[in-house]
């Protein structure tokens, strides 16, 4: 006797292992990169990973769209994966944070005992951090307009709103890289260089993904992927965009204006 049950059986992928093999190379190649400059192989790795997700991307497209195996059953449960998937990113921030307060707030004997160590030049959070802070809080007010254009139909007003979401992520990250080509010292100055290259980093690299997903959520919606109903790609977007930007606020607040 058959059972009928509410999910699609998946079929076989390479993706999800070939992905995992192309993360592992591409923080061996980061690693190698702090300590030797070159950075040849965490480009190609990195780039090779986006290769792969575009590819993961269009299967899913293809499954959901095209042959319909999105049920509403699988709809939620992918809405939840997304929820523990944001969670987890979280817990990793707040790793980030707790290690700067336990430097700053107690500082050891190597760094003199004082925060930020002596000799660091920091930036200043009313130039570029503080742009980039009403960029983000700007695209995360545009991505939400172009959510309620695609809810009432208004495909051309969504689309506009979802590019230019889109471009102020782009400018948030060639800031973000101009403030990196002017700072005054490194990955490898002190803890302090340690904690906010990584965070900082961590964060924009969040906002590199986040863009990437937000560039197929428009690259679908112009084909008339998305409808009033059925956007969840879109949506699942927009969370992760708002997640990046709450972030952004407690990073600047905690790295750059408290310090």
């Amino acid at each position: 006797m058959k059972k009928n049950f509410p999910f699609h059986m998946v079929t076989n992928s390479p993706w999800p292992i070939i992905l995992s093999f192309s993360f592992m190379n591409t923080l061996i190649s980061t690693i190698i990169w702090i300590y030797s400059s070159i950075s040849m192989f965490m480009i190609f790795n990195f780039m090779n990973s986006i290769l792969i997700m575009m590819l993961w991307f269009r299967d899913i497209i293809r499954e959901s769209t095209f042959q319909g195996m999105h049920t509403m059953f699988i709809t939620n449960f992918l809405k939840f994966s997304m929820i523990l998937f944001i969670l987890s990113e979280l817990m990793f921030f707040i790793s980030f944070f707790w290690t700067f307060f336990h430097s700053s707030i107690s500082p050891n004997i190597e760094i003199n005992m004082t925060w930020p160590p002596k000799d660091i030049k920091f930036f200043d959070p009313m130039e570029i951090p503080l742009l980039n802070s009403f960029i983000l809080v700007s695209s995360g007010f545009t991505v939400t307009l172009s959510h309620y254009y695609l809810i009432i139909n208004n495909l051309k007003l969504s689309k506009s709103y979802l590019s230019l979401t889109i471009l102020l992520g782009i400018y948030f990250t060639i800031l973000q890289t101009i403030e990196y080509s002017n700072s005054f010292f490194c990955f490898n100055d002190s803890i302090y260089g340690s904690i906010f290259f990584m965070t900082t980093g961590f964060h924009g690299l969040h906002v590199l993904i986040g863009s990437m997903f937000l560039l197929i959520s428009l690259y679908r919606m112009m084909n008339i992927h998305f409808s009033n109903m059925h956007n969840m790609n879109f949506e699942l977007a927009i969370w992760y965009w708002h997640f990046v930007d709450v972030i952004w606020l407690f990073l600047y607040t905690f790295i750059y204006l408290l310090i």
